[in-house]
């Protein structure tokens, strides 16, 4: 998927796969979400995904419904709360620390 946004290339395509985010409802749940974390060449951060009409990804189609697939540009903090999300949801803790070891500080 590609987008251009505030004239800056977002694409799955070339960017580095980070982790997904995505939940694990059903795509007849209006709440699913598929959905990954990627950064590009450049460290701009970024989630990409398709998701039902109570996702981040909702936008109306124009029939009355809503639903559908986009690229949403985040800043780095926001990045590492998505890596954090995905960690709690038992995925790879590695990346946390091979992409924002900076921020993450002994209790």
């Amino acid at each position: 998927m590609q987008r251009i946004i505030d004239g800056k290339t977002y694409n799955t395509e070339t960017a580095t796969l980070i982790c997904d985010t995505g939940n694990d409802e059903s795509v007849a749940d209006f709440a699913f979400e598929r959905s990954a974390l990627y950064v590009t060449k450049k460290g701009a951060y970024f989630v990409a995904g398709q998701g039902g009409p109570l996702s981040r990804f909702s936008v109306p189609d124009g029939n009355g419904q809503r639903g559908g697939a986009s690229v949403i540009p985040l800043s780095r903090e926001q990045a590492f709360e998505e890596a954090q999300l995905a960690v709690r949801f038992g995925r790879n803790t590695d990346l946390i620390t091979e992409y924002f070891s900076d921020m993450v500080t002994e209790a």
